[in-house]
């Protein structure tokens, strides 16, 4: 289990000129090193213009990712966003559809969100995560011309990936409030969990 850092950073929130100057700009994905295990990869949209300012993935204030992820028993405490990196001790990845910063996610357009979809998958083969849990099942529905997606685990898979959909953590998203998003993101770990056992019963 990662140690816990002697002090969690006090982050000073960006100015709006900072917001301003994010525009299109990307951060880098949060992976284990190479060849260590990658349990569940989780897939935002793309970064809003408050994680670029900081470099931090959900980092916008009101954002539930990182509340759902330890209320689901995924860390075992809340962790702030400028703790990602932590997220590699527990086998747990982040990246995004698209890389480029937006205001909203309503303003990436669909070729955006495809060509997205195909970066995902060279991830994926390249990482072989045990899931990839996507943010956001509009964005999955398009990125993959999936139109009937819903929440929960997908037929399909990429290569050996099972995927999921959960719903997008923005606390802007009023259909799933902070228990009822926590408890899917529960489900996803028990069954990322049981695929653990059944690979390891297989060796």
């Amino acid at each position: 289990m990662p140690a816990r850092p002697s002090a969690t950073p006090s982050p000073v929130p960006p100015s709006p000129a900072d917001l301003a100057a994010a525009a299109n700009r990307t951060i880098p994905d949060v992976l284990p090193p190479p060849g260590t295990p990658l349990r569940v990869l989780f897939c935002g949209i793309n970064p809003s213009l408050y994680s670029a300012a900081t470099g931090w993935h959900f980092a916008r204030p009101g954002n539930r990712f990182w509340p759902a992820l330890h209320l689901s028993g995924f860390t075992p405490r809340r962790l702030a966003p400028a703790e990602q990196d932590l997220l590699a001790g527990y086998g747990l990845g982040i990246t995004n559809l698209v890389a480029r910063a937006t205001a909203q996610a309503a303003e990436l357009d669909p070729a955006e969100l495809r060509a997205g979809g195909e970066r995902l998958a060279a991830l994926i083969a390249d990482r072989r995560p045990g899931v990839l849990a996507v943010a956001g099942v509009t964005a999955y529905r398009t990125a993959f011309a999936r139109p009937r997606a819903a929440i929960g685990p997908q037929p399909e898979h990429l290569g050996a990936t099972q995927v999921w959909v959960l719903p997008n953590p923005s606390g802007l998203n009023a259909h799933y409030q902070p228990v009822a998003l926590a408890k899917l993101f529960g489900d996803l770990r028990l069954w990322a969990m049981a695929q653990h056992r059944r690979r390891r019963n297989r060796k």
